[in-house]
């Protein structure tokens, strides 16, 4: 059975996926109206026996937008005039959203200010207090 890897470790059986072909509205001229090269991948996230469940949680979060209420996930390709060319195109966005997702976040090191830049922004909040001081009329 073969399969489409997404990064190390992880791939997706293509039995999972379910490709349909329809006619589509994107190049082609007078052949756009007898083939079927628009291919619409869709998968489901949700039943996928090839995400761990963190993986699963990070997809979902990450892709809420794209994905149905059922949890599948639905591309669309109709930009190259043949099916095969747009079934890879397909196949190639999910790759690449998917190796996205899964990413785990980077861990955010605190890091201190530098001594100049406190120096800078206490001299520009001086300067300010002094340009507005002079703003006023004077004490009578």
């Amino acid at each position: 059975m073969a399969s489409i890897p997404i990064s190390r470790g992880v791939s997706i059986p293509e039995a999972e996926l379910d490709l349909r072909a329809s006619r589509s509205s994107g190049p082609g001229g007078q052949g756009v109206n007898t083939t079927d090269s628009k291919v619409e991948l869709r998968w489901n996230v949700r039943e996928s026996t090839a995400l761990s469940e963190v993986q699963r949680a990070r997809v979902l979060d990450r892709l809420g937008s794209r994905i149905t209420g059922d949890g599948v996930l639905i591309l669309q390709s109709s930009e190259q005039r043949s099916q095969q060319q747009n079934r890879a195109a397909a196949v190639a966005r999910l790759q690449a959203l998917l190796a996205e997702a899964i990413q785990p976040p980077k861990v955010r090191r605190p890091t201190r200010r530098t001594r100049g830049s406190k120096e800078r922004r206490l001299q520009a909040k001086k300067q300010r207090s002094e340009t507005k001081k002079l703003r006023k009329p004077p004490d009578a």
